[in-house]
């Protein structure tokens, strides 16, 4: 098992995590799987099988979390080569709606909590080693409702580039994936919202939605021997939402009615 590559990802138990620990499981590597729902990892444990696979429940934000995540991973398997800072949540509100409590919410589950474990994992990391912090497409625009969400995601992204810079010296690669709307359990809801739809859908030059295998690959990759020189980048997994000022037929062939 010394020579089995280790990576570590939080909200490991759904969406994009659990899509990302079943491909780099696939891949050979053992996993360590960190999230909050008890049952979720215990599927992920299932799903995986095998002595390749550890996971731990834990809130992200707890001070201990870092810590115990980094003595699960060397106590069960010896070494780290990976981290994914995949944990967040979503459902923001504009700035001016806003209060401290929602603030400290996102910027400790989204960027605190990131910092720390990327803190805690940094010494265990030699060459070749990879981490990957999921971002968002809001932090490369600005998006209405953004508020404390756009600013987590954007300093997660700041992060992201002072490591690359500090660590890559010593094979140590930092780089962002930034996923625009994907199709996970936390944004279900939004989709009965007939604007939200249009303003993601309509406005998506490739004719659909990522799905969470559709980031996950893009992750993978990025623990791979074929990503060696890509270091302090961010890619975007949005389908050209954030690079292009596309307009679906339907809405262009729309009549303008001029607001009152």
């Amino acid at each position: 098992m010394s020579d089995t590559k280790v990576a570590i990802i939080t909200g490991a138990g759904s969406g994009i995590g659990l899509q990302t620990a079943k491909l780099l499981h696939a891949a050979g590597h053992a996993i360590v799987g960190v999230g909050r729902d008890t049952g979720k990892l215990a599927n992920l444990e299932q799903e995986l099988g095998g002595e390749r696979v550890a996971t731990i429940s834990v809130d992200v934000t707890a001070k201990d979390a870092p810590k115990r995540i980094v003595e699960l991973a060397l106590g069960q398997f010896g070494r780290i080569d990976f981290l994914v800072n995949n944990a967040g949540v979503g459902s923001p509100k504009p700035l001016d709606e806003t209060d401290d409590e929602m603030l400290d919410y996102f910027l400790d589950i989204m960027l605190a909590a990131p910092f720390r474990l990327c803190r805690e994992v940094i010494p265990h990391l030699g060459e070749g080693a990879s981490v990957v912090n999921i971002t968002s497409t809001f932090a490369h625009i600005g998006g209405r409702r953004g508020g404390a969400y756009s600013a987590a995601k954007g300093g997660l992204k700041s992060l992201t580039e002072h490591m690359a810079c500090e660590y890559g010296p010593r094979g140590i690669r930092s780089n962002c994936v930034a996923p625009g709307v994907t199709r996970t359990e936390m944004v279900a809801h939004r989709f009965e919202d007939e604007a939200f739809k249009r303003v993601n859908v309509e406005t998506t030059p490739y004719p659909r939605l990522a799905d969470p295998e559709d980031t996950a690959a893009v992750i993978a990759f990025l623990c791979s021997p074929g990503s060696e020189m890509i270091n302090g980048q961010s890619i975007v997994v949005d389908g050209g939402w954030t690079k292009t000022k596309y307009l679906s037929p339907r809405v262009t062939n729309t009549k303008w009615v001029d607001p009152d």
